[in-house]
């Protein structure tokens, strides 16, 4: 199995910096697999972008031509890592966005059953934990790809309805806090929604 992703990934994040203590992706969470292997042309396509999240460091890495283009930081589940249902924790391996739902919306806008409902969400800019899990601005809806891990049978990310998403908590961005989605700054996942679109591959790495 050729492995080229890997090592590139990580060395474009050692350049210049860009790998810092809070933004470098850790090596052992990086894993090839069969699904990798099936989708390296579609990497390799000139301009393809994709995207890699990191659980341990908190981060979602915008990538480019084989190069990083822009780090967000992002809160992942408050569960850990897990892709089974009802764990309410963050599903591991290669992804696409499945949809792609709010484009136009104004930021704040809260979505329930991924309808906008016309209400502007307070943003919660010190690190409270609110009871309710609202959604918005954007989603990115995600569709696992690796059978048995992350998709079919009771590990499906897109029966378990897993999103990139905006979240009205914005004081917590930045550790594990999620019921399972990766959430983003409201800004940010305006940024990121008008950079992808459907079928763009996101894998999601311990």
């Amino acid at each position: 199995m050729r492995t080229w992703f890997l090592p590139l990934l990580i060395g474009v994040l050692s350049m210049a910096g860009l790998a810092t203590a809070n933004d470098a992706l850790p090596p052992q969470g990086l894993k090839a697999s069969n699904a990798v292997r099936a989708v390296e042309t579609q990497w390799q396509r000139a301009g393809q972008p994709y995207v890699v999240v990191s659980i341990a460091a908190q981060r979602l890495y915008l990538m480019q031509e084989g190069r990083l283009f822009k780090t967000y930081p992002v809160s992942t589940s408050a569960f850990g890592p897990g892709a089974q249902e009802g764990s309410n924790q963050t599903p591991l391996g290669l992804h696409r966005i499945r949809a792609m739902i709010g484009a136009g919306e104004p930021l704040g806008m809260v979505f329930k059953s991924r309808k906008p409902t016309g209400r502007i969400a307070e943003i919660i800019k010190d690190p409270i934990d609110v009871p309710e899990d609202d959604v918005t601005t954007r989603i990115m809806w995600l569709e696992g790809l690796e059978p048995g891990v992350n998709q079919g049978g009771r590990v499906d990310s897109y029966k378990r309805f897993i999103y990139i998403h905006g979240t009205p908590e914005e004081g917590l961005i930045g550790r594990p806090a999620s019921h399972g989605c990766v959430r983003m700054y409201n800004a940010d996942v305006i940024d990121l929604f008008d950079r992808l679109g459907e079928g763009t591959l996101v894998y999601i790495t311990n």
